[in-house]
């Protein structure tokens, strides 16, 4: 019986610690990997977390006493890869900027001062021969055979304003010709054959046949021109006399 009774004892003890040796692996299959079990020395990974989520967890000590490494800096912080202007590219920039904004407000009010004032394009300068619409030299004999009694026709005249030549009942040329620029804003006036008259399309302002005005808003009448002839081409100059419409003094000189 002794011998039974030993070897159920040694049976009993070599199965406990078969259990014991059970339960420390399965113990150390569920303990954390962390890196600080044996050497204590963190890999790249393990830095990089413990840098993170650092001190107050290590505080509480480690259950396998070794000591945790110590945390480390963070990486530096990547230098920037655009480019960043400096000072004297901010202040061209402003300049430019400022510029571009402040260039069209100061031409602005000439454009509209030269749009209100009311147009003074008429006659002016020496006598030049009149151009007609292709650019060629108006020849007298040429325009009166081309047009009929009473026809008003349009030709380059002084200063290059659109000038009227006048036909008269007889066929022959008016002595002067008429500035077809509306003394309002400078529209070009169309001769109106059925009114017997010049009416501006733009504002309503109308003259009589010779360019006197008869109605607004235009303030003055059309521009006059010296009609004459030089070998045998229409010539335009300044009319300097008093306007036989007004019996005033040229306003356009």
């Amino acid at each position: 019986r002794n011998p039974r009774r030993r070897k159920l004892v040694s049976g009993r003890s070599m199965l406990r610690s078969l259990v014991v040796l059970s339960a420390c692996a399965a113990a150390s299959a569920f303990a954390p990997t962390s890196g600080f079990v044996g050497t204590g020395r963190l890999s790249p990974a393990d830095k990089a977390r413990s840098s993170a989520s650092a001190g107050p967890q290590m505080q509480f000590g480690n259950p396998f006493g070794t000591q945790p490494a110590a945390s480390q800096p963070p990486p530096p912080m990547p230098a920037p890869t655009g480019m960043v202007p400096d000072m004297g590219r901010r202040n061209m920039m402003n300049a430019l900027l400022l510029g571009s904004v402040a260039g069209p407000l100061l031409v602005l009010p000439a454009v509209l001062i030269s749009f209100l004032v009311p147009a003074k394009s008429g006659g002016g300068g020496g006598g030049i021969v009149a151009k007609d619409a292709l650019g060629n030299d108006v020849k007298v004999d040429d325009w009166i055979k081309a047009k009929g009694p009473g026809d008003r026709s349009l030709v380059q005249g002084l200063k290059g304003d659109a000038t009227y030549l006048i036909v008269n009942d007889d066929k022959t040329l008016e002595k002067f010709g008429v500035n077809a620029v509306c003394t309002h804003l400078g529209c070009v006036v169309p001769w109106n054959k059925s009114a017997n008259k010049f009416c501006c399309p733009c504002h309503g302002s109308q003259y009589d046949k010779n360019g006197k005005v008869v109605r607004g808003p235009a303030p003055l009448s059309l521009a006059l021109a010296k009609r004459g002839e030089s070998d045998g081409k229409v010539t335009l100059a300044t009319w300097s006399e008093t306007d036989f419409r007004t019996g005033e003094k040229p306003w356009w000189k």
